[in-house]
């Protein structure tokens, strides 16, 4: 009987670590399985400029898997019992030797009064898709509009660079709850200041929003901006199935793993991505990132290798080097940070800052999109103490 692996998510960190668990082990002795809820790849990292009205390639999943032996299975997870190792799903549900949970995240609304009624939000192709929609409505007005923007992390700065850029005739505001990039250097700061003046983009700064209206934002000072679109961007959460399921987590529902991305309190189950709860090599939690799927995904792939062939896990590098913002077409800032995580005072900044950010998101698309890369001669094969475990347990 084959070892039964399965991984929860097709993102970048999801789609990725399949392919390459696939390309690694002999589909003898292992079947790998990918649950989706959409058919596509979705390149999130460029939902901003999908809202704005950029067409986006979106890869099908089944063509990404195509020759590697990894089935595909088109469903949304509803529950995880990791005591009986099932996944239950809105269509049956799935049994696993090895689970690779990585569902990545969503948006947060933190409790404020109206986000889920009136806010739209960028985390994923429909939502980013719903945005635009409504972008169009106002350009098919012919009165211009008001748009808002809450949260001023790195998703929320280029959304409003992207849909300003785009849609000249728009109002467009972004509400930040403390200085306008107050995570960069002092250059990049005047920098991307520049870059909000020359599109017109207003940033109300140490403003918190106390509730999101139909037509307007309200903030906690008492006053309110207008609002014909209002985009959420302040932040992500991740979903809560994890811990129903009863696995270790923090209080924001992130699975506790170790240093090779094994949950702690479940040996059978491995998270990466957003959904992990990792600590990088500088001693503090990984952000929630494409580069930290990156880094947890290469991590999760040498454990679970390593640990199903019999061979010493190797470790690999848990670090966060740099933020890449992309501000529009032809601007971006590279900010480069040190080991504690602050920005260091070099920066790239403008065209050459753009290509940098678009080179990063092509390369993640390209390595996504190849599983089969590199595919060695000989694939390893798993101990016979891996290959008895699903008789044995």
């Amino acid at each position: 009987m084959r070892h039964r692996i399965v991984v929860l998510g097709a993102g970048y960190a999801g789609a990725y670590a399949a392919g390459n668990l696939a390309r690694r082990l002999s589909p003898a002795d292992a079947g790998i399985t990918v649950v989706n809820a959409v058919p596509e790849f979705v390149q999130r990292m460029r939902m901003p400029q999908v809202a704005a009205g950029k067409d986006i390639e979106a890869p099908k999943l089944a063509d990404v898997f195509a020759g590697t032996g990894v089935r595909l299975r088109l469903a949304r997870v509803t529950a995880l019992d990791p005591e009986r190792r099932v996944v239950t799903l809105t269509d049956g549900e799935l049994g696993y030797d090895t689970l690779l949970y990585a569902l990545g995240s969503r948006v947060a609304d933190h409790g404020i009064p109206g986000v889920a009624a009136h806010a739209l939000d960028v985390t994923g192709r429909p939502s980013a898709l719903r945005v635009r929609t409504r972008l169009d409505s106002l350009h098919e007005r012919g009165e211009g509009g008001d748009v808002v923007l809450v949260g001023d992390g790195l998703t929320g700065i280029e959304t409003a660079t992207w849909i300003a850029e785009s849609r000249p005739g728009l109002s467009v505001a972004l509400v930040a709850r403390g200085e306008l990039g107050a995570r960069l250097s002092a250059g990049a700061r005047r920098h991307l200041r520049q870059a909000f003046d020359r599109l017109g983009i207003t940033a109300v700064e140490h403003t918190s929003v106390e509730a999101v209206e139909a037509t307007r934002v309200r903030c906690a000072d008492g006053t309110a901006l207008a609002s014909d679109a209002t985009v959420w961007t302040a932040g992500f959460a991740v979903s809560p199935i994890a811990a129903a399921g009863g696995l270790e987590v923090t209080r924001n529902g992130q699975i506790i793993v170790d240093r090779t991305m094994r949950s702690v309190s479940h040996s059978s189950v491995y998270a990466i991505g957003d959904s992990a709860y990792a600590i990088g090599d500088n001693g503090r939690p990984l952000p929630m990132s494409c580069a930290s799927a990156g880094y947890t995904g290469r991590q999760a792939i040498e454990a679970i290798v390593g640990r199903l062939t019999g061979r010493q896990v190797a470790h690999t590098k848990l670090v966060y080097t740099y933020n890449h913002i992309s501000l529009g077409r032809r601007d971006g800032i590279l900010q480069l940070v040190d080991a504690e995580g602050r920005a260091k005072p070099a920066y790239q900044g403008g065209r050459r800052g753009a290509y940098v950010k678009e080179g990063i998101l092509r390369m993640a698309l390209w390595a996504t999109s190849h599983p089969t890369l590199g595919v060695p001669r000989r694939r390893h094969r798993l101990t016979t103490r891996e290959l008895m475990r699903e008789v044995t347990t």
